[in-house]
């Protein structure tokens, strides 16, 4: 908890309403701890239970998290605050590493595609999605073994999650979910009050048992990256996506929600989780490849949790812009746009390929088999990031994207030369001397 700030209240209002203030003027941090319920009610002389009911409202709100012995944490990226205020500080002249973005220069031109559009005039009433694209995209997703007679259009991948999930499950659901994984998964489980229970990831992804385990437990519901996995780069091989498939045959009624996000730019083929259940939603986003402003992604499944997301987005943001997805139409219909993400994904494998070789050449252990990231196990993250901060390289500590498994560094790899990984390497290198490493969970 920062020395700064403790929290303060009479009502169980006052008190969540001041720890949410704190969180968004940056008093209270991302991460840091709040009193254990008894002591804070001393501390305040109100009732446990006062207390209590103010971190229920602000776990439900997606601002903190409670995790037996660890204690109510803020969260890694609480809803109260914006995304670009949780960013490392990338000091001048240093090389950013940590953001998660494609390289832009890889990313094609909006505009000229634009002005060559003259899409329909489109009124209340009228399908949520371009037949152009519903077509493109069933095209693409059957070409990797993915059903889609039912399928609609998101505003990204997590809008589709979000909607998947809320398509199925209630408040206090558990949902299991790779660790480490997407912190964007794990923030938004907490902001819709489902409880994430964590299932081990390797070098070929989520790992059986870990999911049977989950699955036992109570999990109504698994997010699953089948390749490119954020952090770790994990892909799933067809084997593991086999097991994986073996041991949700004894639980047909959870929701399955597999996330495409690197879609086109992964050179790893597509071993879904498709269909492995009855209730399941594929989601490929657009963003990776054609840059993060254009928020769409297709999601296709089964006609139940299809037409569920399709019902509740009409009463809220009605439809994706059809202006959007007729500039995706234009962008998958283009042959200099196809040769550019050919040439993103062959640059992507090389400077990740580069960087574990340099890493491996210093005996550093590191993964990173399909993506934009690579990932570093380390005994130390904290201490690490500071080390390469100072060193002149901004990575992601790996405690946003980590429940129960073990620290690590998260770096992005997309604007990182191949002339430029030793370097790298060797700061890595000397950054986590002398501490050692641990294994990837």
């Amino acid at each position: 908890m920062s020395l700064r700030y403790s929290p303060r209240g009479a009502t169980s209002n006052a008190i969540s309403a001041d720890v949410e203030n704190a969180v968004r003027t940056g008093d209270l941090a991302p991460g840091a701890q709040l009193p254990p319920v008894r002591t804070l009610a001393a501390t305040l002389g109100v009732s446990p239970g006062t207390v209590a009911t103010a971190y229920q409202a602000l776990r439900q709100r997606g601002v903190v998290s409670t995790d037996g012995r660890r204690g109510t944490r803020v969260l890694a990226k609480p809803a109260t605050v914006a995304r670009s205020q949780l960013r490392l500080p990338v000091p001048p002249g240093a090389r950013d590493l940590s953001a998660g973005n494609p390289d832009p220069a890889f990313l094609p031109a909006f505009g000229p595609r634009l002005r060559r559009l003259d899409p329909e005039k489109v009124l209340y009433g009228a399908p949520s999605t371009v037949p152009e694209l519903a077509a493109l995209a069933r095209e693409r997703l059957a070409a990797d073994d993915v059903p889609a007679d039912h399928l609609t259009v998101t505003s990204g991948c997590l809008d589709g999650i979000e909607r998947s999930l809320a398509a199925h499950l209630r408040p206090g659901d558990a949902v299991a979910v790779e660790d480490p994984g997407w912190h964007g998964v794990l923030d938004l489980l907490a902001a819709m009050n489902l409880r994430a229970v964590p299932c081990p990831v390797d070098p070929d992804g989520l790992e059986p048992d870990g999911l049977a385990i989950a699955l036992h437990r109570g999990a109504k519901a698994v997010v699953v990256t089948s390749r490119a996995q954020n952090p770790t780069g994990a892909s799933l091989p067809r084997g593991r996506a086999a097991e994986l498939r073996e041991v949700l045959d004894d639980f047909p009624d959870v929701l399955v929600v597999d996330d495409d996000h690197a879609g086109e730019l992964a050179s790893e083929p597509l071993h879904s989780l498709a269909a492995s259940t009855d209730s399941w939603a594929v989601i490929r986003s657009l963003s990776k490849p054609f840059g993060p402003d254009l928020r769409c992604a297709v999601l296709a499944g089964d006609a139940e949790t299809v037409s569920r997301v399709e019902g509740r987005q009409w009463l809220g943001a009605r439809w994706v812009s059809t202006v959007l997805q007729s500039l995706v139409v234009a962008l998958w219909t283009d042959p200099e746009v196809t040769s550019l993400v050919d040439q993103a994904r062959r640059t992507y494998d090389a400077r990740r390929s580069a960087l574990l070789g340099a890493l491996a050449a210093r005996g550093i252990e590191a993964h990173g088999t399909s993506g934009l990231n690579v990932w570093i196990p380390v005994s130390d993250e904290t201490s690490a990031a500071v080390r390469l901060l100072e060193a002149g390289w901004v990575v992601a500590p790996g405690q946003i994207f980590r429940i129960a498994s073990r620290p690590g560094l998260r770096v992005t790899v997309t604007t990182l030369e191949e002339s430029e990984a030793p370097t790298l390497a060797a700061a890595i290198a000397a950054a986590l001397a002398p501490g050692g490493r641990s294994s990837l969970v």
